[in-house]
Parts: C-alpha cells; structure tokens; sequence
C-alpha cells in the first residue's frame, strides 16, 4: 500500500486541487435524521470539470449534489439542499431510505 489516509480524505484533495489552480467547491453534509447514508460531516469536493471525490450520500443524490455544485462553482452563491423522503424529489434522485439528509455546498476561494 503506497498511499496514506490523506490521499483519500476530501479536503485535502480539495486543498491539492485549488493549489493546483482548479476552481472548486466543496459540499458538506451539515444534518442528517433517521436513515442516511453518510454522518454528518462528510464531504464531497467537486471541480469546475466535474471530477469529484469523497461522498455525501451515495447514489443519485450525489449526482444532484455534483450538479448544484457546478452552478455554485459559476456563481459563487452558497447552497443549502435538502434531500429527504417526505420531499418529491427523494424518489427521483434515489433517497428512499426513509432519511433526510441538508447539504451546504461552497465554492473554495
């Protein structure tokens, strides 16, 4: 095994990137209730391209997560999702765990 824990953690990768010139942005999962898939805390670090790293939930809500990243990377305006089964949209972007899960996602200047 050649690599360490920090290859793997999301901020550091977050720091490499914006080192590297990369525009980034960074979503954290701020609140979680009953089922979810990822504590509160973990991070998932989007670059302008679309690449990403580390995890907020899993499944199709990353997706949705990475997508709204993209525009707060564009806009610079801070985001708070919320996914969660009493919402609509849970079944269309795959949350159908009986959680809830809010998402702050920034853009890293």
């Amino acid at each position: 095994m050649t690599g360490t824990f920090f290859d793997l953690d999301p901020l550091m990768t977050a720091e490499t990137w914006r080192k590297g010139g990369r525009d980034v942005a960074i979503a954290t999962v701020i609140e979680t209730w009953g089922s979810a898939p990822r504590p509160a805390g973990s991070h998932l670090v989007i670059d302008r391209d679309g690449n990403f790293e580390g995890s907020v939930s899993g499944g199709c809500v990353e997706g949705a997560v990475i997508t709204e990243a993209l525009d707060v990377i564009a806009d610079g305006k801070a985001k708070m999702l919320e996914f969660g089964v009493a919402d609509e949209t849970a079944w269309r972007v795959g949350l159908s765990c009986g959680g809830r899960i809010r998402v702050y996602v920034e853009r890293l200047d």
